[in-house]
Order: structure tokens, then sequence, then C-alpha cells
């Protein structure tokens, strides 16, 4: 990563450049997952403007955190969260997950003081530390209706990562251990942009605090701290782009213009 874009990309984190370090690490996960939202409108946006069927170059995915507070869905959070870590001196590898069919979304493993870790700043959910891959028994997240359970690596490596969502089981991945280049997740990338693809046929922007997020999924409004979770309806398009606008901080006219390149409402965690 350039010099300068390293030093743009700590400064949207708000952290200053340190040693590679557990405690180090830490603090960029909450940096990154506090401050960069996961959510699809700059999927859309792109898409719809500039013809953007790849992977979301590093500058213009900086330009979208600091002009639109954009975020980004899997690749572009992942990848580029990656990027910056190899070029702070990190031991990092970018792999493969699987969910219905394989390799269609990627993680970050960290080894850290002779330990790994698995980073997912791409996933919508509360990662706001490294989570441990060196397990005997289940390590589990909560927040809200949300429980996501990640269960000891399999005689293969593989780390499955469970949501369930009001006690059922929602979704979910394997993170597979071998380490992989950004090539080899180009067609996957360019399958996201397929007509039928999810977040060209959903809405889901996702925030995160400590003990706390706030989540927009398609006509629904999800906010949840600590145990407990409260839903509110959005009634129509019109009031979805104000609440993306009030909760989010992207500007109306991008959010409207973004949603008129919206094929449909589909459940994103299906």
């Amino acid at each position: 990563m350039e010099p300068d874009l390293l030093q743009r990309y700590l400064g949207v984190l708000g952290v200053s450049r340190r040693a590679p370090s557990l405690d180090a690490l830490r603090e960029l996960v909450a940096a990154h997952v506090t401050r960069i939202p996961f959510e699809n409108i700059s999927k859309l946006h792109y898409h719809r403007h500039l013809g953007l069927n790849d992977l979301i170059p590093l500058p213009l995915y900086l330009d979208g955190i600091e002009r639109y507070h954009f975020g980004g869905t899997c690749y572009p959070n992942n990848f580029h969260f990656y990027s910056l870590l190899a070029s702070l001196g990190y031991d990092v590898k970018l792999c493969g997950a699987d969910m219905a069919n394989p390799d269609v979304h990627m993680v970050i493993l960290a080894q850290v003081d002779g330990q790994e870790y698995l980073v997912d700043g791409g996933y919508a959910a509360p990662f706001l530390a490294p989570l441990p891959r060196g397990l005997q028994a289940d390590f589990v997240v909560t927040l809200g209706r949300d429980r996501y359970v990640l269960k000891p690596q399999d005689v293969n490596g593989c780390s499955r990562l469970e949501l369930y969502r009001d006690g059922i089981l929602k979704h979910g991945y394997v993170a597979k251990p071998s380490p992989r280049k950004i090539e080899d997740f180009h067609a996957v990338i360019i399958d996201s942009f397929r007509p039928d693809a999810t977040f060209l046929n959903a809405v889901l922007l996702a925030r995160f605090y400590p003990g706390r997020s706030l989540v927009i999924h398609n006509l629904t409004r999800i906010e949840s701290s600590g145990p407990e979770s409260a839903m509110f309806a959005i009634g129509g398009r019109s009031q979805l782009v104000a609440e993306v606008e009030k909760h989010f901080g992207i500007p109306a006219e991008v959010v409207r213009d973004a949603l008129a390149g919206l094929m449909g409402l589909k459940d994103a965690w299906a």
C-alpha cells in the first residue's frame, strides 16, 4: 500500500501507526468495525454511475468513506483492511470462506504472539475484536437477538461460524486457512453484480459500537443494546432514504439515486 494511502486510511480510522501487537490489532479492528459500516448503498451507487462490477479501488473506497460516509460489503471491507494490516507489518492471510457456495466470503487470519485470530469486518457482525482460532470450546459473541458461535477448528483447520437469530440458526460460513490472492476471488466478485445477486436486491446497513448496534435491513430498523433488540418498521422507500441519511450520514440524494437501481428487497441473510 502506498504510504500516502496508508496514512489516509489510518486517518479515516482515527488511529496512529504502532508496531504490530495484539493490543494494536485490537485497536485497529475496533476502529474499523465502528467507523466503517457494512453497507451496500455504495455498491449500488458505484455500479449505477461508474459501471463498477469488480472490487472498488482503495482510493475510491476511501473517497466514499470521507465524502459520503460509505463503508462497503465483505470484499472491499476485508480486502482493503487486509492490505492495511499487511502494510503495517502484521502476519496476515487473506482466506476464503464457504457459505452456500465455496469462497463467496473472504476473511483475514492474523498471527500475533504465536496465536492465530479471525478478523472479519465484512460480515455485518459485532466483531469489534479479533476472534481466537485456537479454541477448545465454542467462542460466543452476543448482541441483541443475535448469537454468533465460532467453533473449534476441524481436522482440516477450518473454522465454522454460526449466526443464531432468536435462537434459530440463520446463517454462517466456514473459513478455510489456505492463503489466497485477491485474484482468486475475481469471479465471485464479478458474480456479486449479477442481476439476481443479493446486494443488488436488498438493503443492508450495519454499524456497531461497544455493546450496541444499529442495522437497517430493507424496510426495518433494528436497534440492539446488550441482550435486547427493538425493531421499527420503515414506511416505504422515501422513509428508507431519510432513515439511512439520519442514522448513517449518507446524503439523501445519494441514497435515493442508489435505490433507483435496486431490483428488489430480498432477505440479505437468506
